[in-house]
């Protein structure tokens, strides 16, 4: 009877890398130099014609409205256009009827002079605007401020490979590898003192948080 030869498999006998792997985030806070507004008109009417008319008279006010303000072509986007009846649901079970019909025009709005805000949103509703789906501030350009949160991840991320690289008694070796997790979250964040009264409608501007994530690999040198 033969017996088997075996010899050891290189791959068992190299010795598993020894790595340390850190994600950190790096955040930037700014001052918003814009804002996107979402508002739309919306109307009734005893029939969907009757609506809709109503409803584009008034929307023709409010972007004429936008207009007048300032505010460009390319800034001002029709976010949806919708007609829907109005149901009466009588109490003895019978079917529902029509009473009429229920139209709303949505766009969304973007001011680049927050200066014009409060009073963008003034007079939109004087001249028919009755719908607001939220206000966003944001940044025109961040891409300088998104590459400073960049850093701010791989400075944070850094600090903390030493760190543990210290606590564990090793010493941090070369990078071996660095991977972007995520580029940048805006956030509203707000400041106290940030309210300031436009022309009619109260504003609170606070700030915007550009972040970003790394995860960062170093190689471990000495120790056990």
């Amino acid at each position: 009877m033969t017996l088997p030869f075996l010899l050891p498999l290189p791959a068992l006998a190299e010795e598993l890398p020894r790595l340390i792997t850190i994600t950190a985030e790096g955040q930037v806070a700014a001052v918003p130099d814009m804002a996107t507004i979402t508002l739309g008109v919306t109307t009734e009417g005893k029939t969907g014609a009757e609506a809709l008319n109503a409803n584009s008279e008034r929307m023709a006010l409010v972007l004429a409205e936008l207009s007048e303000s300032g505010i460009e072509g390319r800034d001002v986007q029709t976010r949806g256009l919708n007609l829907s009846p109005r149901w009466h649901h009588k109490n003895d079970g019978s079917q529902p009827e029509i009473t009429g019909f229920v139209a709303n025009n949505t766009v969304t709005v973007r001011v680049r002079d927050l200066a014009q805000l409060g009073g963008v949103l003034d007079s939109v509703v004087q001249q028919g605007a009755n719908t607001f789906q939220g206000l966003q501030f944001g940044l025109a350009d961040d891409s300088a401020l998104s590459d400073e949160a960049r850093r701010a991840a791989v400075a944070e991320a850094r600090a903390r490979a030493e760190l543990y690289a210290e606590a564990a008694g090793v010493e941090l070796g070369d990078l071996v590898s660095l991977t972007e997790n995520g580029s940048y979250r805006p956030q509203l964040r707000m400041m106290e003192a940030a309210a300031m009264a436009r022309d009619s409608v109260p504003i609170a501007e606070g700030e915007v948080t550009i972040s970003a994530t790394v995860t960062m690999v170093y190689a471990i040198e000495g120790g056990q």
